[in-house]
């Protein structure tokens, strides 16, 4: 129980992490990789579509 706990935890930190980011790249850097400024979020936690 407290490994999944941890797990998830990690998982929270590392997506807020990418998040945070790819918030700092201009928007022509995420133009190229495929990700608009509003989607980063989805795109984190989700994956692209």
């Amino acid at each position: 129980m407290f490994r999944n706990f941890a797990d998830r935890f990690k998982s929270m930190r590392a997506a807020r992490s990418d998040i945070r980011q790819l918030q700092m790249m201009g928007d022509r850097e995420l133009a190229d990789i495929g990700v608009m400024r509003a989607d980063i979020e989805r795109a984190v936690r989700f994956g692209r579509r």
